[in-house]
C-alpha cells in the first residue's frame, strides 16, 4: 500500500535497523573487552554464578599466602634444624676426644674451648632460625605470649573450608641447654657429656622428621589449592569469557546488515515521494 499518511515499510526499517545496531553495539564490547558477560543486565543468572566463583578465586588467593609464609616458616625451620643436627655431631667428636685418657691438659683445654664455640654456634643457629618473628626451634614469650616451657605450635588455614594445617614447634633449645651445662674439663665429665647427647639425638631426630613431615604436607596443600584454583579460573573463564573468533564474525555480519538495514530505509522513507510524483503526473 502507497499512502502518504503512513510508511508501513520506514517503520519496519528503523525497528531493523535498532535490532541490528544493538547486535553491533554487543558484539564490539564483547570483541574490546574480550567479555560476554559484564554484568548482572547480560544474565543475571549466570552473573550471580560469576561473582560466586571470583569471590572462590579470592579466598583461595588468600589461603595460598598463608600457606606460602608457613612454608617460610617450615623452611627456616628445617635449615636451622639440619644446621643443629651437623653441630651436634660436631659436637659428639670433641666429647669423644675428651674422652680419651692419653690426652695432655693443654690438648683438653682446647678441646673445651671448641666444644663452648661450637655450642655457640649452635645457640646462634637456633636463634637466627625466625621467619617473620616465628620460631619453631626455640622458646619464645614475645610476640605469643607463651608460658615459660610451652612449645610454639603454628596453625595455618589449608582450605576455605576453615581446615588448618599444624607446624609443630621442637625445643632445640633445650638440648643445647643441657649440653651447655656440661664440660670436657676431665673423662668423668666428658663421659657425663656423653650420655646428656645420647639421650638427646633421638629428639633431634625426631624434630628433624616432624619440620620435613610438616613442609612436605604444606608443599602437597599449596600444588593441590594451586591446581584447584586453575580449575575455578576456567570454569568463570566459560561463563563470562567471550569466544572471540565467533564474535568478530558475527560482528562482521551485523555491520553488513547494519549497512543493508540503512539502504532499505532510504528506500522506504522515498516512498511518501514517489505517491507525490504519481499525482503531479496525472
Amino acid at each position: 500500500m502507497l499512502s502518504i499518511l503512513t510508511n508501513p515499510s520506514l517503520f519496519s526499517g528503523l525497528q531493523t535497523l535498532r535490532e541490528v545496531n544493538t547486535r553491533v553495539a554487543e558484539s564490539s564490547k564483547a570483541v574490546s573487552t574480550g567479555q560476554k558477560l559484564r554484568g548482572a543486565l547480560d544474565d543475571a543468572s549466570n552473573f550471580a554464578i560469576s561473582q560466586g566463583l571470583r569471590g572462590e578465586l579470592r579466598a583461595i588467593d588468600a589461603v595460598i599466602q598463608g600457606l606460602n609464609s608457613a612454608k617460610g616458616v617450615a623452611k627456616v625451620a628445617v635449615a636451622g634444624a639440619e644446621a643443629t643436627s651437623d653441630i651436634l655431631n660436631d659436637i659428639r667428636v670433641k666429647i669423644i676426644e675428651a674422652s680419651n685418657p692419653g690426652i695432655t691438659t693443654q690438648q683438653r683445654q682446647i678441646i673445651q674451648n671448641d666444644y663452648v664455640n661450637l655450642l655457640a654456634d649452635m645457640r646462634n643457629i637456633l636463634e637466627n632460625s625466625t621467619f617473620n618473628s616465628i620460631n619453631l626451634l626455640i622458646e619464645i614469650a614475645v610476640p605469643f605470649n607463651l608460658a615459660v616451657g610451652q612449645v610454639l605450635n603454628l596453625d595455618v588455614l589449608s582450605n576455605t573450608r576453615g581446615d588448618t594445617i599444624r607446624l609443630g614447634g621442637h625445643r632445640l633449645d633445650l638440648i643445647y641447654a643441657r649440653l651447655a651445662n656440661e664440660d670436657l674439663n676431665s673423662i668423668a665429665n666428658a663421659n657425663a657429656a656423653l650420655n646428656i647427647w645420647n639421650t638427646n639425638i633421638s629428639f633431634m631426630n625426631s624434630a628433624l622428621g616432624d619440620l620435613g613431615a610438616d613442609s612436605r604436607q604444606l608443599e602437597f596443600q599449596v600444588d593441590n589449592l594451586i591446581q584447584i584454583r586453575d580449575q575455578v579460573s576456567g570454569g568463570l573463564g566459560n561463563i563470562v569469557d567471550a569466544d572471540l573468533a565467533r564474535e568478530a564474525a558475527a560482528l562482521a555480519a551485523a555491520q553488513v546488515q547494519q549497512q543493508l538495514s540503512v539502504q532499505t530505509l532510504n528506500i522506504a522513507k522515498s516512498q511518501p515521494t514517489i505517491v507525490q510524483q504519481l499525482f503531479e503526473r496525472g
